[in-house]
């Protein structure tokens, strides 16, 4: 229970079908800030959740998860920016927070499920004797706007056997009126900022406070302005450090061109920046690192068609994906805008979620 609208729900929904609910809210210690999204798991957050529990008359627990927040999800989210990555701090979150160690708290104090209110539906396939027990697969939701199913692409068995998800089934509009309907206190309460661990919306402010502190040259030379160069290798102006850039942004280049010009690559090694046009920007082929199948069923051996997602705001598209090595090779029919390493590769098979890997290096020429 984050102390929000949708995971109040979840639990209103589950004690209603006569489920004994539990409430659990990670504690991050994190200060809460002024800003129009309020926090997930900040002090707020934890009070929001306390008396929802109270309202349900549920018992409610707090665990400080602030170790595990720093060590499994800021600790990557700060490598992968110096080495002019992208990463999604929500994915790595749910893999190794929510769904690992929370989970597991959750099953040590009797739990059969861990339920929250991710917008996503779970399906089973039936079991089988020849082809062994029943499977369980992530599904998009009903409110396809709100669908959460990339945020969870790297859950396995393990994890899916022990999940309920109550909101799969509901648009955001349904599930504010059940908030009132149940009367819950947080029925009006404001949709929560993406990143909980952010002071605002402005991760280059956090960057630079976490990593102004490190000695290390390596590092302090990704945050040391450079050259800003086209495909050709011709200057058009400086940057501010590479790591406050990423694949596909236009905004905040500072550099009159004629037309619209978007970062094309993030040169680490010689502090530059390559930029292009929208076209120029685009890609056909990839390589896909540290996938997670959902079942072992699943792996793929050879070149299938999958529908593949490349991030969160990104509308899936055909590809072929094939093993290459230890990696998954994508091809996407059509080349698709802004493939950027260190975000979520998500493979999808009649919107269900086969695979979740993450982009490691782009194969079309620069």
């Amino acid at each position: 229970m984050s102390g929000g609208v949708d995971s109040s729900v979840a639990a209103a929904l589950l004690q209603k079908q006569g489920y004994e609910v539990i409430g659990i809210t990670m504690c991050f210690n994190l200060l809460d800030v002024e800003s129009k999204k309020p926090r997930c798991c900040g002090l707020q957050g934890i009070e929001d959740a306390r008396r929802v529990a109270h309202k349900l008359g549920i018992k409610h627990y707090v665990i400080n998860m602030q170790k595990q927040l720093e060590e499994k999800v800021i600790k990557e989210f700060l490598e992968e920016y110096v080495q002019g990555r992208t990463p999604n701090p929500c994915v790595t979150c749910n893999q190794f927070i929510k769904f690992d160690a929370l989970l597991n708290k959750a099953l040590s104090l009797g739990a059969k499920y861990l339920a929250t209110g991710h917008y996503v539906r779970i399906v089973k396939s039936p079991s089988h004797k020849a082809t062994g027990p029943e499977m369980f697969f992530l599904k998009k939701s009903k409110d396809l706007k709100k669908d959460q199913s990339y945020f969870l692409c790297r859950l396995g068995q393990k994890q899916l056997k022990h999940l309920l998800f109550p909101l799969g089934n509901y648009i955001k509009s349904e599930v504010r009126d059940l908030a009132r309907k149940f009367q819950l206190p947080v029925a009006e309460k404001a949709e929560s900022q993406e990143i909980c661990f952010l002071p605002g919306s402005n991760y280059r402010d956090f960057l630079i406070e976490r990593l102004k502190v490190l000695k290390d040259k390596a590092i302090i030379n990704q945050i040391k302005p450079g050259q800003v160069v086209d495909k050709t290798g011709k200057v058009l102006g400086q940057h501010k450090g590479v790591a406050f850039y990423t694949i596909g942004q236009r905004e905040g280049l500072g550099i009159a061109y004629g037309e619209p010009i978007y970062v094309k690559k993030l040169d680490v090694k010689n502090n530059k920046i390559i930029v292009g046009s929208q076209e120029d920007v685009k890609s056909k082929e990839f390589l896909v690192k540290d996938v997670i199948f959902a079942a072992k069923s699943m792996v793929i051996k050879n070149g299938v068609a999958l529908k593949v997602k490349i991030r969160y705001n990104h509308q899936e598209a055909p590809a072929e994906v094939s093993l290459f090595n230890r990696f998954l090779k994508v091809r996407f029919k059509v080349p698709q805008f802004a493939v950027t390493p260190g975000q979520s590769a998500v493979f999808y098979k009649n919107n269900k979620v086969i695979a979740g890997g993450i982009i490691d290096k782009v194969l079309d020429k620069c």
